[in-house]
């Protein structure tokens, strides 16, 4: 068992109390499967695929053995002006994942730089185009695009905004979809709400005129916000206002990518398919960082051929894109997720696991329950005058009980590895009905 380290205090901790965390600390040693171990020896269920990525479950035998065995063939490969094979099959892979015409591949390292990229893809293409003026980005009201400059201002999570004074400033928000008073405990996506997608040709396109905006980025469905399950219609709604004005339809799918809601993409579960892609996660199943940008062919020709022969084209890019090492893990995570059928298995424990989750509706404090897939968000009513608090009780009440949940806010989400069982659905939605029946004295 791996001892636990004596000074934690060197490490500046991401999105974390730091403090709080360094007085008792949580700490995980191994993971196998569908659980993690900690380092006084107590298993784990992971309610969350790790953070989002563990979408075939952790230490995976042919991810594994495909990391050691290039990091024994190959370290690193320079990405500027050189290339190894792997990552022109990664990206042929790719491209015969996404829907329609997205088969243009450009890495990244995670998806704040994928969000980065696709903004300047974005722009470089209209410039390119002869519209350069076309430079304003519309995000989306508690949207999460990582925590890159350029994500965190066309996202709107306040918390992740307020300490960092200006950053892009030719940047407008649509309103968020979540409104509980018209969609609590909605069943997969609410029949209400579609409408909401009309503020950007009612509001927001008058405001800056279509002429002047580069690209409207959003998430198919916000995860880290809290798991806010897009109405039905309202995708579709703002695939046709983009196209009506010229603007490029970008899908933040860092999250929902490659299972979580079902088909490998939550464009595919919905049938719209964007301008753009940003993926990461589990691509590599979080075994080693990689991101991604899928552009349709037509934009890249146009970045491509507006250089002149010879010339880089974009200047763009990073010291480890397409990495070795996240390669052959990309690679074997694909195969993985297709030997295994785990999108199949997916679509297939989706009606069980929200039944699951639909049956915390009861209990004390819980204000909604909303599910997609196999992702689900529970929101409990805040305390008054400690925000946040209810939740954080809870997660670490499963923690105690050997189960890992995520919290935002007062939002409990859950998004299990694919492999999980019905039996281990069963496990994991009985510790957290468990911790909240603990809160309800409060």
């Amino acid at each position: 068992m791996t001892a636990r380290p004596t000074n934690l205090d060197p490490y500046w901790m991401p999105f974390t109390a730091n403090r709080a965390f360094k007085q008792a600390p949580r700490m995980f040693v191994a993971a196998k499967d569908m659980h993690y171990v900690t380092d006084d020896g107590r298993q784990v269920l992971d309610g969350t695929a790790g953070l989002w990525c563990v979408n075939a479950g952790h230490c995976r035998p042919r991810i594994v053995e495909a990391v050691q065995k290039q990091v024994a063939a190959m370290d690193y490969s320079p990405a500027f002006q050189m290339g190894h094979p792997d990552a022109f099959r990664v990206a042929e892979r790719i491209a015969a994942l996404t829907p329609g015409d997205l088969d243009r591949v450009f890495y990244c390292n995670s998806g704040s730089e994928g969000v980065d990229t696709a903004l300047k893809i974005a722009l470089a293409y209209h410039r390119a185009r002869g519209e350069g003026q076309r430079n304003v980005l519309i995000g989306r009201e508690r949207g999460y695009h990582g925590a890159g400059f350029g994500g965190i201002s066309v996202g709107g999570i306040p918390a992740n905004r307020k300490a960092f004074g200006n950053m892009l400033f030719r940047v407008d928000h649509l309103a968020h979809t979540h409104n509980l008073a018209e969609n609590a405990f909605s069943r997969g996506q609410p029949a209400w709400g579609a409408h909401l997608a009309d503020e950007l040709e009612n509001r927001i396109i008058p405001l800056h005129d279509a002429g002047n905006i580069a690209a409207v980025i959003v998430e198919p469905l916000a995860g880290s916000t809290g798991v806010l399950v897009p109405p039905k219609g309202y995708l579709e709604r703002l695939r046709q206002i983009c196209d009506k004005h010229g603007l490029l339809l970008i899908f933040d799918e860092v999250i929902t990518g490659f299972g979580r809601t079902g088909p490998c993409f939550a464009a595919d579960a919905v049938g719209v398919v964007p301008d753009m892609m940003i993926i990461a996660k589990g691509l590599t199943n979080g075994t080693v960082p990689m991101g991604a940008v899928v552009v349709r062919e037509d934009i890249y020709d146009a970045v491509i051929n507006s250089a002149p022969p010879g010339m880089v084209e974009l200047f763009h890019g990073y010291t480890y894109s397409g990495h070795p090492l996240a390669t052959a893990a990309a690679l074997a995570s694909l195969d993985t997720f297709e030997e295994e059928g785990l999108f199949q298995r997916a679509q297939e424990l989706a009606p069980y696991f929200e039944q699951a989750v639909q049956s915390l509706r009861e209990l004390p404090h819980v204000i909604d329950v909303r599910n997609m897939g196999m992702v689900a968000g529970i929101e409990l009513e805040p305390r008054h005058g400690e925000p946040t608090a209810r939740a954080f009780e809870a997660f670490l009440k499963c923690y105690e009980d050997g189960a890992l949940i995520r919290t935002t806010g007062d939002i409990i989400a859950l998004s299990p590895p694919l492999i999980i069982s019905k039996s281990q659905i069963d496990e994991l939605i009985g510790i957290i009905a468990q911790a909240l029946r603990a809160g309800g004295r409060r």
